[in-house]
């Protein structure tokens, strides 16, 4: 599934799209910054970017046809020379510049690219661009560790209730504060268990440098299991059921609850 956004430099709005966890920003869009009668194909036919682009592709692009690109790269800057870029695409296998049609047609770049390109409008306009896409991921990060703290919040809230219904039906009321917190522990690790794989004591020594535990490190996904988990067990306890039987079914409620939203993001991809 591709994802749209829209960012406002100097006056002129440019798509964003993001593919495969990759952004692409539209150079058709960043175009209309340029004053007179220009295409992309001219700036295609600069020596200099011909070779900024082979060089950006033997980076990342282990695919990057260089007998084509050495061809392409011999003939840049005659008057006669002009390459499209769906030819360029065809003829490198090039992964930084696609042309695209559909709802978002138009030709769009790596934004390693793309702030290359804005530097051909303008020095200044390559600048807000930088600033602004810049902001854009910043806004970006901000939301996700919003919704990060949700979920770990969230695993709180329901671990409150998982404890109540360890008090009420696990620890019979002449257990010592120490065995009570033992109890407790145990049946945290035993979450840990049905959803890491491991305690949370293998956790911190398979990461000693790490900072926080092993729910701190865990990702939203895990967190969005974890909170139901937590509300799952209680429910099992109040039922009776022995914590080897309720390790059982909650780990496979985790791996079926992981395999359903992992497959969900990747429906959502192909869309």
């Amino acid at each position: 599934m591709k994802k749209k956004r829209i960012i406002s430099v100097k006056g002129v709005e440019i798509t964003i799209i993001n593919t495969s966890d990759i952004d692409f920003i539209s150079l058709t869009d960043m175009l209309k910054a340029k004053d007179g009668d220009f295409f992309i194909s001219d700036w295609l036919r600069n020596r200099n970017t011909v070779e900024f682009l082979g060089i950006w592709e033997s980076v990342y692009n282990p695919d990057f046809n260089y007998g084509e690109f050495a061809i392409i790269k011999s003939q840049t800057g005659l008057n006669n020379y002009k390459i499209s870029v769906k030819e360029w695409q065809e003829k490198t296998n090039a992964i930084g510049l696609k042309a695209t049609a559909g709802r978002y047609g138009g030709t769009f770049a790596h934004p390693d690219i793309a702030f290359e390109f804005g530097m051909w409008i303008s020095a200044e306009f390559k600048i807000y661009l930088i600033k602004e896409f810049q902001r854009l991921k910043e806004d970006e990060n901000d939301r996700l560790k919003l919704e990060w703290n949700l979920q770990r919040t969230l695993a709180k809230v329901n671990y409150h209730i998982h404890t109540d219904a360890i008090k009420e039906n696990l620890i019979p009321p002449t257990l010592s504060k120490e065995k009570i917190n033992f109890v407790y522990a145990n049946e945290a690790d035993m979450l840990n268990m049905a959803l890491f794989g491991m305690t949370a004591k293998q956790w911190r020594d398979a990461n000693p440098k790490a900072d926080g535990n092993i729910r701190d490190a865990a990702n939203l996904d895990q967190l969005v299991v974890l909170s139901n988990l937590e509300s799952i067990n209680a429910v099992l306890i109040h039922q009776g059921l022995s914590q080897s039987e309720r390790l059982v079914q909650l780990n496979k409620i985790a791996i079926t609850q992981m395999k359903s939203l992992l497959q969900s993001r990747e429906i959502k991809k192909l869309k």
